[in-house]
């Protein structure tokens, strides 16, 4: 039986870490003024109480490293946790968006590929603009970390993916 307290306690950890960027388009969009605001305060409420909670209850962690288990089952709550969250400002804003058109909208982000479903990007809030900036940054930045600690503990090299591709 696999655990699953290590993977819920890392979920929660980064959704808590996705919700506290919420604070940038926040604060971007009382300065704009246009009232849009109270839209980033209730995704960053929602997201970070829940990311805490999630991660406070699954934080008597019984082992260090995880299993290949555990780390398929993160892999997988990752992609799914993260971009839910990180759809509420869609959902949740003026933009009338709906629920599968903003799982899209962060799911691209995060994933960088850069696709839209928004049309009028130029009329929406500038908080939001700045959150689908977000959303692709910390898709490239996890991009990154994956390669630098993810692949040298699991003991593929740059060379090692290099001459597989050759």
């Amino acid at each position: 039986m696999v655990d699953p307290r290590p993977v819920g306690y890392v979920i929660g950890l980064l959704v808590v870490t996705l919700g506290a960027t919420m604070g940038l388009p926040l604060v971007v969009d009382i300065a704009e003024g246009r009232g849009h605001w109270p839209v980033f305060a209730k995704s960053l409420l929602i997201t970070v109480v829940t990311g805490a909670g999630i991660s406070f209850a699954c934080r008597n962690r019984p082992q260090d490293e995880l299993t290949l288990q555990q780390t398929c089952l993160l892999t997988t709550g990752v992609w799914l946790a993260l971009p839910i969250f990180g759809a509420l400002p869609f959902i949740l804003g003026s933009s009338g968006t709906r629920v599968v058109d903003g799982f899209f909208e962060a799911m691209s982000g995060l994933t960088t590929t850069g696709s839209t479903v928004l049309s009028g990007l130029q009329d929406l809030p500038k908080g939001l603009l700045l959150w689908r900036g977000i959303l692709q940054w910390l898709g490239g930045i996890g991009i990154i970390v994956v390669a630098m600690v993810f692949l040298p503990e699991l003991r593929v090299g740059g060379m090692q993916i290099f001459r597989s591709a050759a």
